[in-house]
């Protein structure tokens, strides 16, 4: 789990995908971190910190 926290801090996208895989979730991630780097950690961290699955 520190493991993701780290990713989705660094490179949201990769987090997102290793806790949700392919999944809507992950496409709204990439979506957020290309317009905005911050919008998308928070939702990495979002995604990691509710044990989304």
């Amino acid at each position: 789990m520190v493991l993701k926290v780290i990713l989705a801090i660094i490179l949201p996208p990769v987090a997102a995908y290793m806790q949700v895989k392919t999944t809507t979730h992950l496409w709204v991630n990439i979506v957020l971190t290309i317009l905005g780097f911050v919008p998308g950690q928070i939702h990495a961290l979002w995604l990691v910190l509710t044990n989304q699955k």
